[in-house]
């Protein structure tokens, strides 16, 4: 039977919403968590939480576009539980607005966290897995990416870059040493809308999610299907949507 005993997974982006699920559910399963996010308080709480439930957690306070607080994460991993065997790059931003309103601010934040994040957490984590000799990593993408939209091409375009470092990772590790997963979210409920500038745009995603949305676990469920699989076996890309999403 898979099985997550054991597996030592570090999460960004873990203080709500896709974060948060996925270190509960691999916690429930078995695996050592550390969860990481700007909000400390929040972070702690969950991890808490997990504890007083029987599972295995840590924190980290991280802001994915400082590199060095990416190796700050592994290296709590480490620390705590002796190696890092996943690394969940979830933390990620919606400024969304039509290209018109020339958002550069937006823009910039956008590939700062969605993009630049996960690079820095592709730099911090690699060492690690080269020298355990094994390691995944596993990053929340997004529809978007698939179909885009009227004011998401730059959520997209930053999504689909963070897709093609996975295949350019996935290329490069055909050693066996590293595994990648990109996973693609559909309407979920989630946070994410807050981080919308356009305010039209903001209210039309909340009602999506509100009348489409399906919960993080699904997302989460996901994440645990990818990792649990035996390290001959990699799972590139999963698109997780609601049934009733076109």
């Amino acid at each position: 039977m898979l099985s997550l005993d054991g597996k030592i997974v570090a999460i960004t982006g873990a203080s709500g919403g896709i974060g948060e699920a996925t270190a509960r559910l691999l916690a429930q399963r078995g695996a050592a968590v550390v969860l990481s996010a700007r909000r400390s308080e929040r972070i702690d709480a969950i991890a808490q939480d997990i504890r007083e439930q029987g599972g295995r957690a840590a924190t980290c306070v991280v802001d994915v576009t400082k590199a060095e607080d990416l190796r700050r994460l592994v290296s709590t991993a480490i620390d705590r539980f002796g190696r890092i065997d996943v690394l969940v790059n979830n933390a990620g931003i919606a400024p969304i607005s039509p290209l018109a309103d020339l958002d550069t601010e937006g823009w910039s934040a956008m590939i700062d966290v969605n993009l630049r994040g996960t690079l820095n957490g592709i730099a911090a984590a690699l060492p690690a897995f080269r020298e355990q000799g094994s390691g995944h990593l596993v990053s929340i993408v997004s529809v978007a990416g698939l179909t885009v939209s009227p004011s998401m091409a730059v959520y997209a375009a930053t999504k689909n870059a963070v897709r093609t470092v996975h295949e350019g990772l996935r290329r490069e590790s055909t050693d066996g040493v590293v595994r990648t997963t990109a996973i693609s979210p559909g309407y979920i409920r989630t946070d994410l809308a807050d981080s919308m500038a356009d305010p039209h745009v903001r209210e039309q995603t909340r009602k999506n999610m509100d009348a489409m949305g399906i919960p993080p676990a699904a997302v989460a469920r996901a994440v645990a299907f990818a990792i649990e699989q035996p390290a001959d076996v990699e799972i590139g890309e999963i698109n997780v949507r609601p049934t009733v999403q076109a």
